[in-house]
C-alpha cells in the first residue's frame, strides 16, 4: 500500500539528503508544518486530555484499528531473533528504521506476538495535525507526541516515558532516525534521544531492523508490492558503571552498528550513502 503522492519528488529529496549527510531532514512534500504555538497546543491538549474518559475511549478504538491493520499489513511478515528477547523483559524502548507511515505496524506485530498489551509510539506533533483515518490513528493509536518545546521536553515528556516504561512496564517505539524516508532501505545514523532516555531511566533498548523485500506484484504504476522481515538484533542494557552521557553514546553507537551489520548481511553490500535506485524498496523507475 503506497501512502502519499509525488513519490518521485520525495525520492529526489532522499537522494539529496543522503548524499549530503542530512540524515534527519524532512523529505515529504505535504507534511503539516506547525508553528511553535501550534505544536505547543498539541502537547498541552495531550497532557490535559490523555486521562479523560473520552480520550481513553478513542485510544481504545485507535489501538483496536491499529492492531487490525497490523494483522493485514503483516500477513507475510517474518520475525527473526525472537529468542533474543527475555521472557521477563519489562519496560523497554524499541528502535527501528523509519521508512513508511505503516511500518510501525511491524513493531506492533512484534509486540502482539510477544503478548504485550500496549505499544506506545513516539510521534512528532506535526503528525497529530493530520486528518482522516490516518490522522485519527496518529492521535489515538497509543501515540505520544514529542516536540522541541522546552518545558514539555524537559518535564512532561520524561514523566510520560517514566510512567509508561517504569510504572506500567510498557514497550515504547522511538525512531532514532526522526524523519520518515519513504521505502528507504538503509539504516541512517541516529539522533541520541532514544538512547538518552534509556540511559536516564535505566531501561533496555530492543534493537530492530526491518528488511524490505520486493515482490513480483505491482502495487501501482510506480511501485511493486513489498514484504517485511523484522530482525531483532539484540537487547541493549545501560551499564550501571557509566554516566548517562557515556551510556547514551554507547547505546547509540552499538545500536547503529547492529543495524549497519544487519543491512550489510541481508542485502549483501557495504553500507554507503551514495544513492542507488535500489535504495528505494519496490520502486520500478529511476532518477
Amino acid at each position: 500500500m503506497i501512502i502519499g503522492d509525488n513519490r518521485k519528488a520525495v525520492i529526489e529529496n532522499i537522494k539529496l539528503c543522503a548524499e549530503s549527510g542530512e540524515f534527519h531532514n524532512k523529505v515529504e512534500l505535504n507534511d503539516p508544518v506547525l508553528t511553535a504555538e501550534q505544536s505547543k497546543k498539541i502537547t498541552e491538549n495531550y497532557i490535559e486530555n490523555r486521562k479523560q474518559p473520552a480520550f481513553k475511549a478513542k485510544t481504545a478504538l485507535g489501538v483496536t484499528l491499529a492492531k487490525s491493520a497490523a494483522k493485514i499489513v503483516n500477513k507475510n511478515t517474518v520475525i527473526t531473533g525472537l529468542e533474543k528477547i527475555p521472557e521477563n523483559l519489562g519496560g523497554c524502548l524499541i528502535t527501528s528504521n523509519h521508512f513508511s507511515p505503516l511500518e510501525n505496524t511491524v513493531i506492533r506485530y512484534l509486540t502482539n506476538t510477544l503478548g504485550r498489551k500496549r505499544l506506545g509510539i513516539i510521534s512528532q506533533t506535526s503528525n497529530f495535525a493530520m486528518t482522516g483515518i490516518v490522522g485519527f490513528l496518529m492521535n489515538y493509536a497509543d501515540t505520544i507526541p514529542i516536540s522541541s518545546e522546552p518545558h514539555y521536553l524537559a518535564k512532561d515528556f520524561p514523566a510520560i516515558l517514566k510512567e509508561r516504561l517504569i510504572d506500567k512496564k510498557d514497550a515504547v517505539l522511538l525512531y532514532p532516525e526522526q524523519e520518515m524516508w519513504f521505502n528507504y532501505r538503509k539504516p541512517r545514523p541516529p539522533k541520541n534521544g532514544a538512547y538518552f532516555y534509556a540511559a536516564k531511566l535505566n531501561v533496555p533498548i530492543v534493537s530492530c531492523f526491518v528488511e524490505i523485500i520486493d515482490l513480483n506484484k505491482d502495487d501501482n504504476s510506480e511501485f511493486k508490492k513489498v514484504k517485511y522481515v523484522l530482525h531483532i538484533l539484540d537487547v541493549l542494557y545501560p551499564d550501571k558503571n557509566k554516566t548517562v552521557r557515556e551510556n547514551t553514546d554507547y547505546l547509540a553507537l552499538t545500536d547503529y552498528s547492529l543495524k549497519k551489520a544487519c543491512y550489510e548481511r541481508v542485502y549483501g553490500k557495504k553500507l554507503t550513502y551514495r544513492f542507488e535506485d535500489g535504495d528505494i524498496a519496490g520502486w520500478k523507475e529511476s532518477l
